[in-house]
């Protein structure tokens, strides 16, 4: 029996990225192009572990293999935006419908409900992939909209669909009765 494992991604993972994210069956689905390499997924993962960086990446590892990532990306620099993050997921072939994309959803709800105070989850999916748009529906995103002709793929312009979620019991200072007043501290 397999174990899986979630951790943070590092840029040593970048190879295994590069494969499954080459696969035929793997990349139409995501906003990727064909021919991933290698150096740029060793730059991308460079970025997003940098001091500071506000990205949230994982990976799921199954017999010391990278079989899926998904992570959580501020969506820019905007001050009025900054509670929320944009959700991106890929799973290797033979990882899919076997509860790993399920593992890293559940890492990263509870990531941004708990600890990356993030109001707001949003991404966007094919219209046409019904397992994952079931998949986001599970941990409580909505579709929001339709983005007709949103991008081409294998020569045919394809719908997506907008969906987010919103944090289901945001955190609050319990200011009633639990803090001392000024006066009390004298």
């Amino acid at each position: 029996m397999t174990t899986l494992t979630l951790r943070r991604s590092r840029p040593a993972d970048a190879a295994a990225v590069a494969q499954f994210t080459a696969d035929e069956s793997v990349y139409p689905n995501l906003l990727q192009l064909p021919y991933p390499s290698e150096e740029r997924w060793r730059k991308v993962l460079e970025d997003h572990d940098a001091p500071g960086s506000a990205h949230m990446v994982l990976v799921a590892v199954e017999d010391e293999q990278v079989v899926g990532m998904a992570g959580l990306h501020p969506v820019g620099l905007a001050m009025r935006r900054r509670h929320v993050m944009y959700l991106g997921i890929s799973l290797a072939r033979h990882a899919q419908g076997r509860g790993v994309g399920k593992a890293l959803m559940q890492a990263l709800v509870d990531y941004a409900d708990n600890w990356g105070h993030v109001l707001r989850l949003e991404l966007t999916v094919f219209a046409d992939n019904p397992r994952a748009v079931a998949l986001y529906r599970r941990f409580g995103f909505e579709t929001e909209g339709v983005l007709r002709a949103y991008a081409l793929r294998n020569g045919a312009y394809v719908d997506a669909l907008s969906m987010a979620r919103l944090h289901p019991n945001p955190p609050c200072w319990p200011r009633a009765n639990s803090a001392p007043s000024a006066h009390e501290l004298g």
